[in-house]
């Protein structure tokens, strides 16, 4: 409403202040009159039609606080319901208080916090190799998704239709486990992976082996990896000191979210294990293998994108 006013005082048009404003012409017409008419008190709201309202401000905060810094008696936290009742007001009225000042009190999210003495540093270190990689060297992200299981439906899965969702029983058939090892280039976006039997230091040995036959041998390999104890024993680190080259990085404690190859997993499981039905371990390292290949024929790099700070 000032900005109408102001803008008419430049001597600009009320089709042009309309325009500029987003409002309609009519609106521009009403508040240049109302203001002609009583100055600064014509750009105030008139008295509108309906009953007066009933519920003051006071009511208004009370039911802020007592949501905010109070518990029902016997729960956890507040239903809508239960703050009618205890503030005198109608569920509706309750939903649209909260609404006005952004509190679902029947949500709750979950945050994990480090306790790593060193995860500055770490979280440094790491992030610092994903925005500016090391040159004639090659940057890999590796870690083991244990336990995939391979799981088959008691009945025949009824397939998609027009109109009709894929439709799967709830129970299974276990048909056995895996563990998936992988190594995520992060410059070339490519997968090394092996799926094997067990999940111990010594298949993990045999991976990195595995890599070591695939890296050449004029470039360092920096290896970002979690603190699993498989990672950390005795016959790992007499791996790595035997070879120069190599470099550990190792994620904070409770943070391997920080690890790049984490996203890959969450890719495979959405889009190749969580739906697949696999009446073997073969089966399901068949299936693995296949979507691991279908990614190296067209790899696309993970953009890492938040600093270290």
């Amino acid at each position: 409403r000032a900005e109408i006013v102001l803008l008419a005082a430049q001597g600009i048009s009320n089709l042009a202040i309309a325009k500029r404003l987003g409002v309609t012409r009519v609106t521009v017409t009403t508040w240049r009159r109302r203001f002609a008419e009583k100055r600064l008190d014509g750009l105030l709201d008139e008295p509108r039609p309906g009953a007066p309202r009933t519920i003051t401000d006071q009511k208004v905060a009370d039911v802020v606080t007592t949501t905010l810094e109070t518990l029902p008696v016997g729960r956890t936290h507040w239903s809508s319901r239960g703050m009618a009742r205890a503030s005198g007001l109608a569920p509706s009225t309750v939903q649209r208080i909260w609404k006005a000042f952004s509190l679902q009190p029947h949500r709750s999210e979950t945050f994990k916090l480090s306790t790593d003495p060193l995860f500055v540093d770490k979280v440094r270190d790491i992030i610092g190799l994903y925005l500016d990689p090391p040159e004639r060297a090659v940057l890999l992200c590796v870690d083991e998704k244990s336990q995939v299981q391979a799981l088959d439906r008691t009945q025949p899965i009824l397939p998609l239709r027009p109109g009709q969702a894929e439709r799967r029983t709830h129970d299974y058939k276990r048909h056995g486990t895996t563990s998936l090892f992988a190594a995520l280039d992060i410059k070339a976006g490519t997968i090394v992976g092996k799926c094997m039997a067990r999940h111990r230091a010594a298949e993990f040995r045999r991976f990195l082996d595995m890599i070591e036959k695939n890296v050449p041998t004029d470039l360092d390999v920096h290896v970002v990896m979690d603190n699993a104890s498989s990672h950390k024993t005795k016959l790992i680190r007499d791996w790595f000191a035997r070879r120069p080259r190599w470099h550990a990085h190792y994620t904070p404690t409770s943070a391997s979210w920080i690890n790049q190859v984490e996203r890959f997993f969450a890719l495979l499981t959405d889009d190749q294990i969580r739906r697949g039905t696999h009446r073997s371990v073969r089966e399901l390292e068949t299936a693995i293998n296949a979507y691991i290949d279908a990614r190296n024929a067209d790899p696309k790099p993970f953009r890492w994108t938040k600093s270290a700070d």
